[in-house]
């Protein structure tokens, strides 16, 4: 790990995790193996992030995310508090056909608090997934979706902006 990189002493990071320059892993924090997460990146308190996860360039995961093995969350992506990324479509205490199923959070996109991100899902470049909102398809890029389940509600722009266009 660089120099650059800050590791809060309560938190558990993986040897085998690589830490991208000038991020910050905070209070509470789980790295598994073989996680990837980008430069200049804040992982929050409570945050869980399982192996082989790859997290891009200048994200901010807010506290108490999950993020299981499957999702690949691209840079400059927003993620709030209590949100969580599914990664099984048939979850079972016990099944020997288990298969994780991929989810892609692409570039800008920004995820609300206390949104569920169904496993094999694209959440598109700088799409806005509302607070509370279950995602169970794909997002279009600059959209904004919400509910349960997530519906598209408008186009925004790069900042997040209504555009007055028809959807």
């Amino acid at each position: 790990m660089s120099s650059t990189v800050f590791v809060h002493p309560t938190a558990n990071v993986s040897p085998d995790a690589v830490i991208g320059e000038g991020s910050k892993i905070w209070i509470n924090v789980q790295v598994r193996e073989k996680a990837r997460i980008g430069r200049d990146c804040i992982i929050s308190k409570d945050v869980y992030i399982d192996h082989a996860v790859v997290i891009g360039d200048r994200c901010k995961i807010q506290n108490s995310v999950s993020v299981y093995n499957g999702v690949t969350i691209d840079e400059e992506v927003f993620v709030g508090p209590n949100a969580v990324f599914t990664n099984d479509r048939l979850p079972r205490a016990f099944n020997v056909n288990w298969q994780i199923t991929p989810t892609h959070i692409c570039r800008g996109a920004s995820i609300g608090a206390n949104a569920t991100i169904v496993c094999g899902v694209t959440v598109g470049e700088y799409a806005m997934v509302a607070a509370g909102s279950v995602v169970t398809k794909d997002v279009p890029p600059y959209t904004l979706v919400m509910g349960n389940p997530a519906r598209l509600v408008s186009r925004i722009d790069k900042a997040g902006n209504r555009v007055p266009r028809r959807i």
